[in-house]
């Protein structure tokens, strides 16, 4: 409907600052008051008169929890768009293909028995294992989902979802035991970790979250056209040249990477790669020229409002952003199925 009235430049504009006004709220609001004037002028150059106090939560705390929002955001929503698109279902997601119960094991695993032996290691070294192995277990599953839904006739689509269901239930098993194995301090790092957390935001994890965005989107924007021909059908792509196999297995891995690193860097978090690329066809269609980047902003700007509900809702407690964002999105999965099932009959 907006999509008739708008152009995708006017819906650009309005996302950007839709976003620009939440990334301010977001450094607003936190049990410290701090205006909105007082956040603007932080961000800006020069000396403006803050107390050290009000720099200091700003520049230490709520602007990296802020970046980091956007960017995790963003790659889980243009993840879900890309594997919507090469599989040509709207229900394809990080999480439900496998690729995020993968990863997540991978790092659990570093977490409850590399951590620990790491310690002593240089500090970028030693951020880095989490990430390594949550890539790792997350390539292994997305490979796995892949071989078991690939024949010599091609891929089914419905074996691949299937494959991922059991994928994320043998991840779940895994951690349940690394749970039942791990001390005290490493139970307690694992279960902060596994609801899905953006408390901890560090520069290098905002550095690490920007280059992986700014490499994905790069990547999945050279192959749009290559996707937008997949709309019409895997043979139809293959008549006009597309090396259908081939691609998938690319860009398969390639989401596998990103969701692997978003999991190490702030845990599991559900359901922004399903909902968003379909809200952002409701805005500007299902050209992936377009679909892309409305889906990186819309991503950015819902996973900001989740953890400004997830940090004021229960003030001063704090809930796990995962936790928000799966009451948000598991109601609209129910309605994808609910649609989908309709079509069906």
């Amino acid at each position: 409907m907006y999509a008739k009235r708008f152009s995708a430049h006017h819906i650009y504009i309005i996302s950007i600052a839709l976003l620009i006004f939440a990334g301010l709220s977001s450094i607003v609001i936190g049990p410290m008051a701090i205006s909105y004037k007082q956040s603007l002028l932080a961000l800006l150059p020069g000396d403006h008169e803050l107390a050290k106090h009000v720099s200091l939560v700003i520049h230490q705390i709520r602007l990296p929890r802020t970046l980091l929002c956007f960017a995790i955001g963003a790659i889980l929503a243009i993840c879900g768009a890309v594997l919507q698109g090469l599989f040509r279902n709207p229900l394809a997601d990080p999480g439900i293909i496998g690729i995020t119960g993968g990863a997540g094991l991978g790092a659990a695993l570093a977490i409850v028995l590399f951590t620990p032996l790491t310690a002593s290691f240089p500090q970028l070294l030693n951020f880095a294992i989490v990430p390594i192995f949550a890539f790792i277990g997350g390539a292994i599953s997305t490979v796995l989902v892949y071989r078991l839904g690939t024949d010599k006739n091609g891929t089914s689509v419905m074996i691949m979802l299937l494959a991922g269901v059991a994928i994320t239930a043998i991840s779940g098993a895994g951690l349940g035991l690394l749970n039942y194995v791990a001390d005290d301090q490493a139970l307690r790092d694992l279960s902060l970790w596994s609801m899905g957390s953006l408390a901890s935001a560090t520069w290098t994890g905002i550095i690490l979250a920007y280059c992986t965005f700014g490499l994905l989107f790069t990547y999945f924007y050279r192959h749009t056209s290559n996707l937008n021909a997949l709309l019409l059908g895997e043979a139809e792509a293959r008549h006009m040249g597309v090396n259908t196999q081939k691609l998938k297995r690319n860009l398969i891995i390639t989401c596998a990477a990103g969701v692997g690193i978003t999991v190490a860097v702030c845990g599991p978090i559900g359901f922004i790669g399903l909902v968003i690329p379909h809200v952002g066809r409701m805005l500007t269609g299902p050209n992936h020229k377009t679909l892309l980047p409305i889906s990186a902003l819309l991503g950015g700007l819902i996973l900001l409002v989740a953890d400004m509900i997830a940090r004021s809702a229960f003030s001063p407690q704090e809930l796990p952003v995962g936790i928000i964002t799966a009451m948000l999105g598991a109601p609209f999965f129910i309605y994808l199925l609910v649609n989908q099932k309709s079509q069906m009959s």
